[in-house]
């Protein structure tokens, strides 16, 4: 009886698996490389090839984040680890995820992936080259495993909003991607159209890239990613004709000569990566005035000698993730109260960072994202 009993469990287990995949349906997708890729939608089990992903897939599917996650990257709980522990207190079952390592670093397990039988493989298009080189395309393929390529890193400016439309496609959830997206732009225009309007004297800008993360001095960005949303904000980004790509380095004589009106460096807790470090922990819930304090340390260092920027207290902190997810409109807005205080004194990012959560996310909002010298401890 009791082996009876367990046929009939496992087949109607069965039945209701056939019936929800009954919906489904093969659609093509194109990936924010062009690629056109044919998926079985919505997508049911996914492999993320970063834990920072879970930044769009929150948004997207508020109710269940990782209902549909079968394993992802082992980076969330380094790089990020005040929203992993958030996440963790909501979902405890992500401790117990399936983990990979990265595919620049060939540490991806491939056999391992194929083992938990995704529908789809999402991963950050800064991989590509590593993936191509290392014939996993094809691999995957050859077992009827389809991978994406998404982008919030690279050129976010350019592939947000498809990289977002592409996940909403495979998930199901088209309309809050069209939701969310509406509600990105018009965070964007509250400073765009401002500063059409006004067209103010833009301030000369040198955006810091993981300030204090290691003793060089000076990670930055080109015309991309934290580099254009300076631009976007109402400044002039010192390396943008310095650095030719998205990313890069500027050295300290070139900013002393430079002489920026303002410097904005980005930081998040890396005790993780680097113990005791000198960056700056902005972040979710981030104790403020250790960061100011530890801000105030960085333009100690010889690349800051005597610029205005320094002098006039113009030198603030911003959590370094929004380079790397869809809420670069929050930065975005932050940047444009720094740059212009006068012409944003009524714009409240931390408000759009608390609609965001109220609206997209499941876990509660908590302020700490952005520190800066010319405001108190």
């Amino acid at each position: 009886m009791r082996a009876l009993t367990h046929l009939v469990a496992v087949a109607a287990s069965f039945l209701v698996l056939t019936v929800a995949r009954g919906h489904a349906e093969t659609v093509t997708v194109t990936d924010v490389t062009g690629r056109k890729v044919e998926v079985e939608t919505p997508v049911e089990r996914v492999i993320l090839g970063e834990g920072r992903q879970i930044y769009f897939v929150a948004a997207l599917d508020r109710d269940a984040p990782f209902g549909r996650i079968v394993g992802w990257r082992d980076d969330l709980p380094k790089a990020d680890p005040e929203s992993y522990e958030a996440y963790r207190s909501l979902y405890p079952q992500v401790a117990d995820l399936p983990t990979f390592g990265g595919m620049k670093d060939g540490t991806f397990d491939v056999e391992q992936a194929v083992s938990l039988d995704p529908d789809v493989i999402l991963m950050n298009v800064d991989a590509k080259t590593a993936t191509e080189e290392a014939g996993y395309i094809e691999t995957l393929e050859k077992v009827g495993i389809p991978l994406v390529y998404v982008d919030f890193r690279e050129k976010p400016m350019v592939n947000t909003e498809p990289s977002m439309r592409l996940i909403g496609k495979l998930f199901g959830k088209e309309q809050v991607a069209e939701d969310f997206i509406a509600f990105r732009q018009k965070s964007i225009a509250a400073v765009t159209d401002v500063l059409e309007r006004e067209k103010p004297e833009r301030p000369l800008v040198f955006m810091e890239r993981a300030g204090g993360y290691s003793d060089d001095c000076c990670m930055s960005f080109g015309d991309e990613n934290f580099g254009k949303m300076v631009e976007i904000a109402g400044g002039i980004n010192m390396a943008k004709d310095i650095i030719p790509g998205t990313f890069g380095t500027v050295n300290p004589e070139q900013i002393i000569a430079s002489n920026p009106d303002q410097v904005i460096v980005t930081g998040g807790n890396w005790e993780g990566y680097v113990p005791g470090g000198n960056w700056v922990g902005v972040g979710y819930g981030a104790d403020e005035a250790e960061a100011h304090r530890k801000l105030e340390a960085l333009t100690k260092r010889p690349a800051f000698t005597g610029i205005k920027a320094v002098e006039n207290g113009k030198v603030h902190a911003i959590w370094h993730q929004f380079y790397n997810n869809p809420y670069q409109f929050v930065a975005i807005q932050e940047m444009a109260k720094w740059l212009h205080p006068d012409l944003f004194e009524d714009l409240d990012p931390d408000a759009t960072f608390r609609e965001l959560h109220a609206r997209f996310l499941p876990i509660e909002y908590k302020s700490g994202y952005f520190v800066s010298l010319s405001e108190p401890e």
